[in-house]
């Protein structure tokens, strides 16, 4: 398979708005990539994937979920309730990808609740390197402390960092 991957929660932090970010991205990279949306930066998940794909109209191809353990995680319950609210609001063809600490238990326990996950993301789970589990979340934008759900916005002082830029 060629890897691919989707939208950052730093381009939806920069611009403040996924669907923004999303209709960005779909304007700027070529039409070979899938047009996938990261819906969980600032609202409830289920919201930010109907919103997207109603400001999509139709180009959207999926949705993907990586609520941070500080919310819960994605778990299978939250995969059907954001299937059920696509169907209803006509998004049938939006796929749902799930990311976030997926490996062969997670992946087996999702299968047997019957969650509708259309792709598994395993990045870290396959990587040749032993994986160094971090998030590269931005805090801080133009000196206005923001930040995803689940995170505490503004800098958070760390002796062992120095600035770079």
């Amino acid at each position: 398979m060629k890897p691919i991957g989707t939208i950052p929660h730093a381009l939806i932090i920069i611009l403040d708005s996924t669907a923004k970010a999303t209709l960005a991205f779909d304007k700027h990279m070529p039409p070979e990539v899938p047009r996938i949306a990261l819906v969980d930066t600032f609202e409830d998940e289920v919201r930010e994937s109907v919103a997207v794909a109603k400001a999509m109209q139709g180009r959207l191809q999926g949705v993907r979920l990586d609520t941070p353990s500080e919310r819960g995680r994605v778990t299978a319950d939250l995969v059907k309730e954001v299937r059920a609210w696509l169907d209803l609001e006509g998004f049938k063809e939006v796929k749902i990808v799930v990311s976030g600490g997926f490996n062969p238990e997670r992946i087996r326990h999702f299968i047997s609740q019957r969650a509708p996950v259309d792709i598994f993301a395993v990045g870290s789970y396959i990587s040749d390197a032993q994986p160094i589990d971090f998030t590269a979340d931005l805090h801080e934008v133009e000196g206005k402390p923001i930040a995803k759900r689940g995170r505490m916005p503004g800098i958070t002082p760390n002796p062992r960092l120095k600035r770079v830029m």
